[in-house]
């Protein structure tokens, strides 16, 4: 009898194995994604790099360097997966180096192993069908990149399919808005607005994953078989759009909005914006191409047109699509929520408006743009650059409520009519903006490959701050916050340590209420309580926030 159970527990046992790896196959085959068919991929293989200098590359009409500001400037032409094969080749270590820095992002946010297994396998599953949702010119783009993509990471999947999810990267983003990682400002001047009445807009892209990310920024211009040349901001491996202009004098940025969470693979809303930056010229023309598609998440896509001397905003959410227009004569603003009539009493965008930051934002940009005010570059680049809350109070440097959040990958100012774009260069918004002429890059483009670039005569100087003891006691606070978040507030600090810390930026939540968990841990509950208050009467961004602190003081008063 005994054995009889004992063959039995052995068959179990192996039906479960072989249920196990059944399973296991079918996921690795529904999660793969079908590398894109290249007819003559041999003629590419053939392509070389030239080395001129460190900061100079060429490959046939294409080169890649890096300016004097720090910025990289790459031009690449040809058919879809040889632009992405050449790109690849010519930012191989900006790649490389990219995928490192967005590594030690999540190892740092997500230290477990374990759950990072979890997230990988979740975000495999979930993007499985995520190339059903791509065109293929930009899949062909992105599979030639792939081919000059590290192996380092192989162990995350195949280069291909690594690079497709770093596309949907920005959409995680905005589920993830909770730990700061997206909060963009935008906002379009016309008319009356501006000193010559043509359209100016500007953007900060709040889009964090460390400092590292933002190190390597490259300003991409772009010449395609099929659509109009355009130029974007971007990074290593990455071929969607966040923010561009194109030959036509049309502009485009990303803003993202409160999102359901989605319950499939989508579009993701950068590759949405390359589509239109690609094929559109007019705002009628980016609505109908928004209108195609399924987006991952919620998203306000700012539109500027020359041809129509005015800006919009394509509001689109998971299910549905809105072009906004303003309200206003000369102006159109956009922070974290939708404004089209279509999402007055929707939930969610209700729920974003009231209880982030983004209606605090909305206000403040009220007041930076007033009526009577007649703006030029420089001055849409000290709004853009603007640390202060409401009525220009302090409310400390990085608070979200903030259009200037000192974490900006990048911030950028469009003149569609005259076809130039202005880039912030590094640290945030704080750097020189540099401008460039898109009519002259791309009438004689091998012409820049020996010359500079940008427009030496419409550089925007640097922000003030970047040279003041703020920015220097700046830089000591987000240094002693890494330190004491890293350690989970274990490393002991000194008396004047904690001093400084709390002096280096007085006037945000975020010092007292990380200042309160060091000394609870450290078992100082009067001095915690003490900060969690200060915490409280600070500017909150999120509604959130103040729950958060009023539960840790009643839990902690209420402990014996």
């Amino acid at each position: 009898m005994a054995a009889i159970l004992k063959k039995k527990r052995y068959k179990i046992l192996f039906s479960l194995l072989v249920l196990i790896l059944l399973f296991c196959a079918w996921f690795i085959y529904r999660v793969k994604l079908t590398e894109p068919k290249i007819t003559n991929i041999a003629q590419y293989e053939n392509l070389k790099v030239t080395v001129l200098h460190d900061s100079l590359r060429i490959c046939g009409q294409n080169w890649l360097k890096k300016n004097k500001y720090g910025l990289y400037e790459l031009y690449v032409e040809g058919d879809d997966y040889e632009r992405g094969y050449v790109n690849g080749l010519l930012t191989k270590d900006l790649m490389e180096k990219q995928e490192i820095a967005f590594k030690e992002q999540i190892d740092e946010l997500i230290p477990s192993s374990f759950y990072q297994s979890f997230l990988k396998y979740m975000i495999a599953w979930f993007n499985r069908d995520m190339d059903k949702h791509i065109p293929q010119a930009y899949k062909d783009e992105i599979y030639g990149v792939s081919k000059s993509f590290s192996d380092k990471y192989t162990y995350l999947g195949p280069a291909y399919q690594r690079i497709l999810n770093y596309h949907g990267a920005h959409d995680i983003g905005h589920m993830m808005q909770n730990m700061n990682f997206v909060g963009c400002t935008s906002f379009g001047l016309w008319n009356s607005a501006t000193q010559d009445s043509s359209l100016l807009l500007g953007r900060n892209f709040d889009f964090y994953v460390g400092d590292k990310f933002a190190e390597d920024k490259i300003i991409f211009f772009v010449n395609p078989k099929q659509g109009h040349k355009f130029m974007m901001v971007t990074w290593g491996g990455m071929v969607g759009v966040t923010s561009g202009m194109n030959a036509e004098g049309l502009s485009i940025t990303l803003n993202s909005a409160k999102s359901t969470i989605p319950t499939g693979s989508a579009t993701p809303v950068s590759i949405i914006a390359r589509d239109i930056l690609q094929h559109a010229s007019t705002i009628a023309e980016a609505y109908q191409i928004a209108q195609k598609y399924q987006s991952f998440v919620s998203e306000s896509f700012m539109i500027g047109s020359a041809k129509d001397r005015r800006a919009a905003i394509i509001e689109k959410s998971t299910t549905k699509t809105a072009l906004y227009e303003s309200s206003f004569n000369d102006k159109i603003l956009c922070t974290n929520h939708f404004q089209a009539s279509v999402f007055e009493h929707d939930s969610t965008n209700i729920q974003g408006r009231e209880q982030g930051a983004s209606k605090y934002r909305y206000e403040r940009l009220l007041e930076l743009l007033p009526d009577n005010n007649k703006f030029a570059a420089p001055s849409v680049a000290t709004v853009l650059r603007d640390q202060s809350g409401k009525g220009g109070a302090n409310i400390g440097l990085g608070n979200e409520s903030a259009l200037n959040q000192l974490i900006a990958h990048h911030s950028v100012i469009f003149s569609p009519e005259k076809r130039v774009m202005w880039v912030s260069s590094n640290p945030f918004q704080l750097g020189t903006y540099v401008a460039y002429d898109l009519n002259k890059v791309f009438a004689n483009p091998k012409d820049y490959t020996h010359k500079v670039t940008f427009e030496p005569q419409l550089l925007i100087a640097p922000d003030t701050m970047l040279y003041s003891s703020n920015f220097v006691e700046f830089q000591y606070y987000r240094k002693t916050t890494k330190v004491l978040t890293s350690s989970k507030f274990e490393k002991e600090l000194s008396a004047a340590e904690l001093k400084r810390y709390e002096s280096a930026n007085p006037e945000y939540y975020e010092t007292h209420y990380l200042l309160g968990q060091y000394y609870l841990k450290h078992g100082q509950k009067e001095l915690a309580l003490a900060q969690l208050q200060k915490a409280l009467s600070k500017q909150l961004p999120k509604i959130g926030f103040k729950t958060e602190i009023e539960e840790m003081i009643r839990e902690h008063k209420e402990k014996k």
